[in-house]
């Protein structure tokens, strides 16, 4: 009868500690599955988009630029006004900020899209940049990130 009672006493100790492993290891592998996920998901979603700065343009004032961006991925980017715009002299160039950003400043910059109502695949938008003074003629670079980190550069002469 001790016997029974003291096997009794280990199988019910078992599962209680089985309980406390269970309890202690289980959140951390559910959170572990999350992180993995939401990793595929951010390195599916860089996979999925590219950009290409088909053209960039300026008229003879030389106080505006015109830069094409072409969506050549397979997704659609959203919060267009988060992408960093950089613009300059090869040599001197510098973020410019959105125009919702600039709060009246310039440099600023504003877009549009072309051929579409959203950024989507095979789209393209024209952002303007616009300054207060006519910029000086020379090689000019342009950088273009999108807000999941994917970037295209650009040189021009205006």
């Amino acid at each position: 009868m001790e016997k029974a009672i003291t096997t009794a006493l280990l199988i019910i100790a078992g599962v209680v500690c089985m309980i406390f492993v269970f309890n202690s290891v289980y959140p951390m592998v559910n959170r572990s599955s999350h992180a993995m996920v939401s990793m595929a998901e951010t390195i599916d979603d860089r996979m999925k988009s590219r950009i290409n700065i088909v053209h960039a343009a300026s008229p003879s004032d030389r106080k505006t630029v015109y830069i094409w961006v072409k969506n050549v991925g397979a997704s659609r980017i959203l919060d267009i006004e988060h992408t960093d715009v950089f613009f300059g002299l090869e040599t001197n160039f510098a973020r410019i900020p959105y125009t919702g950003d600039a709060a009246g400043e310039y440099p600023q910059w504003a877009y549009s899209i072309e051929n579409d109502t959203e950024w989507k695949a095979s789209a393209t938008v024209k952002i303007t940049i616009t300054y207060s003074a006519a910029q000086s003629t020379g090689t000019y670079y342009i950088k273009i990130i999108i807000p999941n980190g994917i970037e295209d550069e650009y040189f021009f002469s205006m």
